[in-house]
């Protein structure tokens, strides 16, 4: 894993964790989104590099092949991320249009 990957990784968590710790509904749905794209780069990131190695189909030719499994693993990701994000769009409209407000201050009053 190259070092920009890393620092990469690094910025896309803090700035998510920033989106999601702010008041406002659709800044806490961005940094929602940012956060399953930065597992998804970890993930990713974690499967280690593909140069030199084939396709896993056996034809008894190269004794190298690429882990299926951490594209499988993102896929999964991807999917759950959208429905997590869809979710999160329903839930945060349904409040918008009871409360008449975005911000979380308004809603949840300490």
């Amino acid at each position: 894993m190259s070092i920009t990957t890393i620092y990469l990784i690094g910025v896309l968590t803090s700035c998510a964790i920033y989106l999601i710790l702010h008041r406002s509904l659709v800044k806490i749905l961005f940094g929602f989104g940012l956060l399953g794209h930065t597992a998804n780069l970890i993930l990713l990131a974690s499967s280690g590099n593909p140069n030199g190695k084939v396709a896993p189909i056996i034809d008894g030719v190269s004794n190298s092949f690429v882990d299926p499994i951490p594209q499988a693993l993102i896929l999964t990701a991807i999917v759950i991320g959208f429905g997590v994000t869809a979710y999160l769009t329903a839930l945060f409209y349904h409040i918008f249009q009871t409360e008449k407000s975005s911000h979380a201050e308004d809603i949840f009053p300490i």
